[in-house]
């Protein structure tokens, strides 16, 4: 009896165990195909999720998710308020190292290279608040990729 209770109160908080990232992923769907309509935005979807504009693919070396790169970028919400922002000369790092929507959509670029990202949260920071980013945020990156090193 007692094992039964047991294996009940464990089924029962498994079933009641939300999944957020699943909530988010088709309300982020619809935000970021609103967002491409509103703004006249030539995006496309990758298999992931990832939506990506290319304004200038860049002629230089194409990094790929194993790559170091300098990027200059511009973060932002749907709604425009800028939660981050780099210089001009822009930031190095390693692609593992960042934000899956990133890691992935860099790699769409060659150097010198420019466009958006548009990620929803699940290649983001997910359905929790992280950082100051409110949990399930699409966010909004106009970057430069200055070089792959």
């Amino acid at each position: 009896m007692k094992y039964s209770l047991l294996a009940l109160l464990f089924a029962f908080m498994i079933s009641c165990k939300s999944t957020p990232e699943k909530d988010y992923a088709s309300i982020n769907e619809k935000q970021i195909t609103n967002y491409i309509k509103i703004n006249k935005l030539d995006a496309t979807k990758s298999e992931s999720g990832l939506y990506y504009t290319v304004d200038n693919a860049g002629e230089g070396a194409q990094p790929t998710s194993a790559s170091t790169v300098q990027v200059a970028y511009r973060g932002s919400y749907l709604n425009g308020e800028v939660f981050d922002e780099s210089s001009e000369r822009g930031i190095s790092f390693p692609l593992k190292r960042v934000i899956k929507g990133w890691t992935e959509g860099i790699t769409y670029f060659k150097e010198g290279g420019k466009g958006k990202l548009l990620v929803p949260s699940h290649l983001g920071y997910g359905p929790y608040d992280t950082r100051g980013i409110p949990g399930g945020s699409v966010l909004i990156f106009d970057i430069h990729l200055i070089s792959v090193k």
